[in-house]
Formats: structure tokens, sequence, C-alpha cells
């Protein structure tokens, strides 16, 4: 298997090494990596990682801002993603931290390593494993804060 990991020097966290130390831990698999400017420059990032490199799945990491301009470059940037995995019929896994979900820099970091890490094991699974996804339906899995639990009547 063949994982393309795209990050973005604009992320306040190396969430590019943290995805790769993660997936390492999980399989034994080939890694290609691209580092862009920022999250707009993604979608392209995963295309070349997917076409060129031969790429499994990719996973797209970044974190904009808190500013609602960043909220609507990072929703430009996820339409572009969802255009790309159509495009090429490949997954890309989307991994944003928002710098406005956590309270200070230090729950940032936190937050952008455990949503990476939660997503790397998301990847293997997808490609790997998906019958262990497949247990995990319904549960209200969530990357990153704690699990919603699964809805109850």
């Amino acid at each position: 298997m063949r994982v393309g990991v795209a990050d973005t020097t604009f992320s306040r966290v190396n969430m590019g090494a943290i995805a790769i130390d993660e997936l390492k831990k999980h399989a034994s698999v080939a890694i290609e990596r691209v580092t862009v400017p920022g999250i707009k420059d993604l979608p392209v990032a995963c295309k070349k990682l997917i076409e060129q490199r031969k790429c499994d799945i990719v996973m797209a990491l970044g974190m904009p801002g808190g500013q609602e301009k960043d909220r609507l470059c990072a929703h430009e940037a996820s339409q572009g993603l969802i255009l790309c995995q159509l495009m090429t019929n490949t997954h890309i896994i989307e991994v944003f931290v928002h710098e406005d979900e956590a309270k200070d820099g230090q729950e940032l970091a936190w937050l952008a390593g455990q949503r990476t890490r939660e997503h790397a094991v998301n990847a293997v699974k997808l490609v790997l494993h998906p019958k262990e996804l497949e247990k995990e339906a319904g549960t209200g899995q969530r990357q990153g804060f704690a699990d919603a639990g699964p809805a109850r009547r």
C-alpha cells in the first residue's frame, strides 16, 4: 500500500510528520509526502500524489485560521478535495484543524496531533481493513475530541 501525505507550511503543527509516525505504527506502507504553502494548494497536491506517485489513499492535512475568510478558504479546499476524489476514484482523508477549535496553542497542538493520528488509523482501515470500519458504523466516532457515541432512542 502506498499512502500520500499532503501537508502545509501554513499549519502551526507538523501534521505530516505526525501522520507518517502513526501510519508506520499500523502498517508496513510506502509513504509519499508533499508539502505545499496552504490548504487551497492541497487538491492539486493530492491529485499528483494519486496520479503521478500512484498512492492508494491520501491524507490532506491543514490548519485553517480562525477568521471568516479562513473558513471560506477551508470550504473551497474541501470542495477541491471532493472533486479530486471523484476525478481519481481514490479516497482523500481530509484532516483539517481550525485554529478556533482550541482555546490556546497547547490545546491546538494536542488536537492536531490527536486528529491526525486517528485519521491515519482510519486511512489504514479504509484500504487494508474495511470490515473494521463497518464494525464502527453508527458509533459516533469523532477524531480529536471525545467520541459522541451512538444516539439513543
